[in-house]
């Protein structure tokens, strides 16, 4: 049996818990059929690159599959049915990935904040010039460069 990689795109409006019904619905169509889906990953609502059907975000959910094409074809049938779903990539690949995926890794790296706080919390940035009173004023450098008196 041949190794996929499957994207699938579900409107904004509906609830989490229907998407993953929805996935569900899928992971049966490819084992009634002599497959199995050994991973499933739910990726959160995400913002598109562009409009599609009207709308502007998308959940993203991901299937690793091991199945016959013939149960990925019926599969995709029953996608483009549906509708619900946006958009949906199959991609065959050599080897499936163990493990989270790239984008659940993305996510937990940005939970975390390695950054630290605040953009603007930052000591002594190039954006520091020292104290105010270290620098010459403004209208000061104006009446030396003029030649006027004030």
């Amino acid at each position: 049996m041949a190794l996929y990689e499957h994207v699938l795109l579900a409107r904004q409006d509906v609830s989490a818990q229907q998407v993953e019904a929805l996935v569900e619905q899928f992971k049966g169509i490819i084992e009634a059929n002599g497959g199995s889906v050994p991973k499933t990953e739910y990726w959160g609502v995400k913002s598109l690159g562009y409009r599609i059907r009207k709308n502007r975000k998308a959940h993203y959910s991901l299937l690793n599959i091991n199945a016959p094409s013939a149960a990925v074809l019926e599969m995709e049938r029953q996608m483009r049915i549906n509708e619900d779903v946006l958009r949906f990539l199959t991609i065959r690949v050599e080897e499936l990935e163990e493990g989270q995926s790239a984008m659940l890794q993305k996510r937990d790296r940005d939970d975390r904040g390695e950054r630290g706080g605040d953009r603007f919390d930052r000591g002594g940035d190039r954006f520091d010039r020292g104290p105010r009173r270290d620098r010459p004023r403004r209208d000061d450098e104006t009446t030396e460069t003029t030649g006027t008196e004030a």
